[in-house]
């Protein structure tokens, strides 16, 4: 037997408009009815595994320890795998598809610990119609048993955790002591967050360049600002850019109660650069 767990964690890209959601958590409380269910998100885009990625890693430091179901699913039906991935010792399962999406949270949670491919059907649902919606017939019947405390190795054939695919995350270049980054997250206040550490940034200063656009912020016709490095939000005047650590601990570009997103017309994605003023 594995460990019971009395919390599951679930991010999708379903929304809320469709019965997706609730059918799912239908589905774990029919199974496992001791079970709280924890709505971390879903309202990932449609599809968009990178920015589920990003939220999931994001949270996965910060959520009760138990079963994450994770669904941001463009292959479902096709030969990915569906998998669950043990970390921390036991005291926590990843459940979903192995297309990147699992790869960040599992890293900032320790690692992967034992993993299986979820083949055995004794632990799924009959698929009343085509294989498209595994939330429903293999991701949630697979948490709710872990839950129950079916150990990991009995829902499926074990995978060798090294064959997991990996992050989908950017990494930064310095280039002539100039930092280039990406624009990983915008979030709803406008804040806009770079895949860049503070460390990475630290020989530059107080006062910085920033340049977005142009053959990714390369280019003469790239768009420059001026920057601070601020602690705080408030610390920032109407007008004036801020290079902040946010609350994830990377570097934002942002403004004092006004959107750098709206702004500065940055998106995810996009390519950013940050230097010393010349």
């Amino acid at each position: 037997m594995g460990r019971h767990h009395d919390t599951l964690s679930f991010l999708s890209d379903y929304g809320t408009v469709d019965e997706f959601v609730g059918v799912v958590k239908s589905v774990v409380r029919t199974l496992a009815p001791h079970v709280t269910v924890v709505d971390v998100t879903h309202d990932i885009a449609p599809h968009d595994v990178r920015a589920g990625s990003l939220a999931l890693m994001r949270a996965a430091q910060y959520l009760a320890p138990g079963v994450v179901v994770a669904v941001v699913d463009p292959g479902v039906g096709t030969d990915r795998r569906a998998v669950a991935v043990e970390v921390a010792d036991g005291d926590g399962v990843f459940v979903g598809p192995d297309n990147g999406l699992l790869a960040p949270a599992v890293s900032m949670t320790g690692g992967a610990r034992r993993a299986v491919a979820l083949t055995n059907p004794e632990y799924q649902l009959p698929m009343p119609g085509g294989p498209t919606f595994a939330g429903r017939d293999v991701f949630a019947p697979a948490a709710a048993h872990l839950c129950n405390g079916v150990d990991l190795y009995e829902l499926g054939e074990p995978v060798d955790p090294a064959s997991l695919l990996p992050s989908l995350l950017p990494l930064t270049t310095v280039e002539n002591g100039v930092v280039h980054g990406q624009v990983l997250w915008v979030d709803r206040y406008g804040n806009v967050q770079l895949n860049v550490d503070p460390e990475e940034i630290a020989f530059i200063g107080d006062r910085l360049l920033v340049r977005w656009g142009a053959e990714g912020a390369h280019g003469s016709d790239a768009n420059v600002r001026r920057a601070i490095r601020a602690r705080t939000y408030g610390d920032l005047d109407g007008a004036q850019l801020g290079v902040i650590v946010d609350s994830y601990g990377l570097v934002s570009l942002a403004f004092d109660r006004r959107s750098a997103s709206a702004e500065l017309k940055l998106r995810t994605g996009d390519a950013v650069a940050l230097a010393a003023p010349s």
